[in-house]
């Protein structure tokens, strides 16, 4: 499995995803479809899948161009009926392939109702979770149409069981902001300290902090540490639930 990952518009994320025996690709929001045309002829692959995590335009509006583009018959994937282009609705638990290598829609409802995360194996490789802006790298979405109860499932239940070494492949550039909020929240936590440096030198260098894992994010993610009482005290709250609630409150307006 190869994923190759191509930047757009001002910090967004699209992601290549290519079956390197069969050649087989599916793109996760192709947003801007020329770039994504001209890596696909690039790679020498044969596009079949559009996987649209949610409907903001800034992952699902390039649906509509990318199939009129396609020299191929494209299937797209979402659990939104906003999704453009759609023609596979999907759900919790639902599963799909790309060439060899298998997806697993995972059902992560907040940021909008119909957010879908996808789970992808390739046999003898890391696994990897394309999270769209539900999890991001220290940081997670903002709850626009959902509740601190359904992110704290998507991100601790769902998410949070996925195996340690996951490549986590999220849908904007926000490291860095996200790691001062990270470390306003948990000022002593040295993971948090050694990751703002490695960010940095990444940005400093002209690459992505994508991907990841889900053990990089269990140790520096604020909202997904909000089990632990560190989170809870910085709060002010004795539960994780609430905590959500607060810090992503309080991150709404952070400036840093």
């Amino acid at each position: 499995m190869k994923v190759i990952i191509l930047p757009a518009l001002s910090d967004n994320y699209m992601y290549l995803i290519v079956d390197e025996g069969t050649k087989q690709a599916a793109i996760v929001d192709p947003v801007n479809p020329d770039t994504v045309l001209e890596a696909v002829q690039k790679e020498g692959v044969n596009l079949t899948k559009v996987l649209t995590t949610h409907h903001h335009w800034d992952h699902a509006g390039g649906n509509e161009q990318l199939v009129q583009k396609s020299k191929n018959a494209l299937q797209v994937f979402g659990g939104d009926q906003r999704i453009g282009a759609l023609t596979n609705m999907v759900k919790h638990g639902d599963k799909f392939s790309i060439g060899d290598i298998n997806v697993e829609c995972l059902f992560t409802p907040c940021h909008t109702t119909g957010h879908i995360c996808y789970y992808v194996n390739a046999q003898g490789e890391a696994p990897a979770v394309f999270t769209g802006d539900t999890l991001f790298v220290a940081g997670c979405g903002r709850f626009f149409e959902g509740t601190a109860e359904q992110m704290h499932a998507a991100l601790i239940d769902i998410l949070g069981n996925l195996p340690d070494n996951t490549k986590v492949f999220c849908g904007h550039e926000y490291t860095l902001q996200n790691l001062k909020f990270a470390k306003h929240v948990e000022p002593d936590n040295p993971d948090i300290l050694s990751r703002i440096e490695w960010a940095k030198a990444k940005r400093d260098g002209g690459e992505p902090t994508v991907p990841s894992t889900i053990a990089d994010e269990k140790q520096t993610n604020p909202f997904m540490r909000v089990i632990h009482n560190s989170v809870q005290k910085h709060a002010k709250c004795n539960n994780s639930i609430d905590t959500m609630q607060s810090i992503r409150k309080e991150k709404d307006s952070f400036k840093g």
